[in-house]
């Protein structure tokens, strides 16, 4: 790079530095993009996937659709017999509600191998029994904290006649023996987790059933089927969707980074594509209005002996040090507001992000702090060629 690009970059108004404002807030929401679809991808990888997710296919029932096959108890035997498959766990959604103390309305669902709890207090067994359930640590406005390994009577709607609208209150008594971070919301807030069995049980009452016909009727709302090797998922999965079950892939499902992270993973796609068009179009009309700004200065340097090629140089050395600057300041700006959002972003989603988890990975890094450089050179070469072709001393003439 020229010493003479640096000074006329430094000191000369009209100089290619216009351009870095514009390229350091394009580079900023590149890297903001980047940083919330890294931080997605760490908190999907780190507290899905590597709970066993890879191994894990998951079963849904959609309600009025005769294409899809139920999850009742003769279909999940059925599932169970699919080459691969090791063990299956079915969820009942039900509603547990205070009876003694406090006052809270519970979503509770069966504990899954694909919920992996952080929890804060108390330990998982190996397999949650008929009697124990794991709550978060506080929930609407109760704090569950000094309930921890106490057997706690709770309340849940036990229907009169299938399906009625109305029913009596029923009291089940379970131990609390572990609690769990609340943040983490991967079935919403404030849930109860239970075994198969007890979940089974609470659904069926609300269903005024028993139990024995609610799961071999109407049966589970989804299912997770633990299968024995990755690399038996994909024929599982296609078996299973034979036998008519709406059948996917947890590792599919949550790679996929629907909602936010999805619309942050596009954003940072098109965000490459736009910075980099972006550049090259601010260096063609920049580089034209700079060099016919000083196209006086030019045809001087061209007189005094300063080749096209020299005067090139000049122009692409701004371009860079533009470019540059914008990129440093694009990556250092993007990093910062996506290690911000971090941590709001973990409370209204329920993933826990660190901040490891928000720095945008190296490939992204460097396209911001490269593209703006490159576009901005390249689009300089173009924008330039009219003015620098131009007769030196009939320009220096005309503007003397």
């Amino acid at each position: 790079m020229s010493l003479w690009s640096l000074h006329t970059w430094k000191r000369d108004r009209r100089s290619l530095r216009r351009a870095l404002p514009t390229l350091a807030v394009m580079g900023a929401l590149l890297g903001t993009a980047a940083g919330v679809a890294a931080g997605a991808a760490g908190a999907v990888e780190r507290d899905v996937l590597g709970s066993g997710g890879l191994t894990q296919v998951e079963l849904s029932s959609f309600e009025g659709d005769d294409s899809v096959r139920a999850l009742t108890d003769s279909a999940l035997r059925d599932a169970e017999k699919t080459p691969g498959v090791r063990q299956i766990v079915a969820d009942y959604p039900a509603t547990l509600y205070a009876e003694e103390e406090g006052t809270y309305d519970l979503t509770s669902h069966t504990l899954t191998p694909g919920d992996d709890l952080p929890v804060t207090r108390g330990a998982l067994p190996a397999q949650l029994g008929r009697d124990h359930i794991v709550l978060p640590a506080s929930s609407q406005g109760t704090d569950f904290a000094p309930l921890l390994g106490r057997t706690v009577a709770f309340g849940y709607t036990k229907a009169t006649g299938a399906g009625a609208g109305a029913g009596t209150t029923a009291v089940v008594k379970l131990t609390i023996v572990a609690l769990y971070d609340p943040s983490w919301q991967a079935d919403g807030p404030g849930v109860a987790y239970l075994s198969e069995e007890t979940a089974a049980l609470l659904a069926a009452a609300r269903a005024g059933q028993t139990v024995e016909d609610f799961r071999g009727q109407e049966g589970a709302q989804s299912a997770v089927v633990v299968v024995g090797h990755q690399e038996q998922v994909a024929g599982v999965v296609k078996s299973l969707q034979g036998d008519g079950f709406s059948a996917s892939a947890v590792s599919d499902r949550v790679r996929n980074l629907p909602g936010l992270f999805g619309a942050a993973d596009l954003a940072m796609r098109i965000g490459v594509l736009v910075l980099a068009l972006g550049a090259v179009w601010l260096g063609v009309v920049r580089a034209a209005d700079s060099a016919r700004a000083r196209i006086g200065q030019l045809a001087i340097l061209r007189i005094l002996g300063s080749g096209r090629g020299e005067l090139r140089r000049i122009l692409l050395g701004e371009a860079a040090l533009s470019g540059g600057v914008a990129g440093i300041l694009g990556a250092a700006v993007g990093t910062g507001v996506s290690v911000a959002l971090a941590g709001p972003l973990s409370e209204v989603l329920g993933l826990p992000i660190t901040v490891a988890d928000a720095l945008p990975g190296p490939g992204w890094a460097a396209a911001v702090l490269l593209l703006p450089g490159v576009g901005l050179a390249a689009g300089t070469l173009l924008g330039s060629r009219d003015v620098l072709r131009r007769d030196p001393y009939l320009t220096a003439r005309a503007h003397s």
